[in-house]
């Protein structure tokens, strides 16, 4: 069995959905109870492979929300995802996924260090954070979208933002090793991480994002957005592929403009229909079918029996893990979202 851990993306949808699953006595309340809410099993799901095999997961809802961490709640978060491991550890399930800010959290406050929760001793080889398949996918739509809205990979200068990161590390040395992309501009706060990179993969300029995004035909966002931060769509080139890789998806509504197409990145269809509710409540334009690629790590997995730690700590994707979860997405019948918006 396979098992998602998630949350909602503000107190206002986390109360709006608690009504929608019955839940009503979180429905009206507050930042701190939800600081104190354990964690709960929401939704049971079945996937169906284009091989026939089928199998089973849990939803786990971590009852984190990001208000948590603007208001330095950070102690809360950090417990949250923890409380959520170990209720899916307890409840049997073999490999979980850590989907959105569980896995940010979980590697930037070294959650590793706590392998006690209460009765049980984590076994950390039943979780992944979905970033491979999450990179890999992301690489996929580069290359396939590119084609869609006019842009030519051996013309093109890519930006990736937020590249130090385990996701878009790993994205960038997909495109160094896959294409023959005129230009890789390199966007983080670290630079220490950015010349680290920059030296491993031998190019990219190191520019800041105000100099950068505006030479950029593909931006690659992987990165949070800084609070406060606009991105002004009159100064990006035309065509332009923005490849929105965060949580929650916003840019489609933060940038547009003609010739600007926003890509909801890290994003997959299935070839059948997926038996679950989650995706409706996370707004997925065909929640039957689309889900996030993170997600989806824990599932072919699952499919694959292949129970480990696929993805994690930082910076260790490789691209011959990439290639491995790439085949077994196609196996299974997972493929690329490409539908943009402009």
């Amino acid at each position: 069995m396979f098992g998602l851990i998630g949350h909602l993306t503000s107190l206002e949808h986390a109360q709006s959905v608690a009504r929608e699953l019955g839940y009503p006595e979180y429905a009206d309340q507050g930042l701190d109870f939800w600081c104190s809410a354990p964690p709960q099993i929401v939704d049971t799901i079945k996937v169906t492979s284009v091989t026939g095999q089928q199998i089973e997961g849990r939803y786990v809802e971590s009852c984190f929300l990001p208000e948590m961490l603007a208001s330095r709640r950070i102690k809360a978060a950090t417990r949250k995802i923890v409380n959520a491991m170990a209720h899916a550890q307890k409840n049997g399930i073999n490999i979980t996924a850590l989907g959105g800010f569980s896995s940010i959290i979980f590697e930037n406050f070294n959650l590793q260090q706590i392998s006690q929760v209460r009765n049980i001793k984590l076994e950390f080889e039943r979780f992944t954070t979905g970033n491979t398949h999450t990179a890999y996918i992301i690489c996929r739509q580069v290359e396939q979208v590119s084609q869609q809205v006019g842009v030519d990979l051996s013309e093109a200068t890519i930006a990736v933002c937020g590249a130090t990161g385990d996701i878009g590390s790993a994205v960038c040395r997909w495109l160094d090793a896959h294409t023959d992309m005129k230009e890789l501009l390199l966007i983080a706060r670290n630079q220490e991480r950015l010349q680290a990179l920059q030296a491993e993969l031998g190019r990219g300029k190191i520019l800041a994002m105000e100099e950068a995004l505006p030479q950029a035909d593909i931006i690659v966002w992987v990165a949070s957005m800084p609070k406060g931060m606009e991105i002004d769509p009159t100064q990006l080139k035309q065509p332009c592929l923005l490849i929105d890789g965060g949580y929650p998806k916003n840019m489609s509504n933060l940038v547009k403009h003609p010739g600007v197409y926003v890509l909801n990145g890290g994003i997959v269809e299935h070839s059948l229909d997926i038996d679950w509710k989650i995706m409706k409540i996370v707004n997925m334009d065909a929640p039957a079918r689309q889900l996030f690629a993170c997600f989806a790590e824990s599932m072919l997995l699952e499919f694959e029996k292949l129970y480990t730690n696929f993805s994690w700590g930082r910076n260790q994707i490789t691209l011959e893990k990439m290639d491995l979860i790439g085949q077994v997405s196609r196996k299974h019948g997972f493929r690329p979202l490409l539908t943009v918006s402009s």
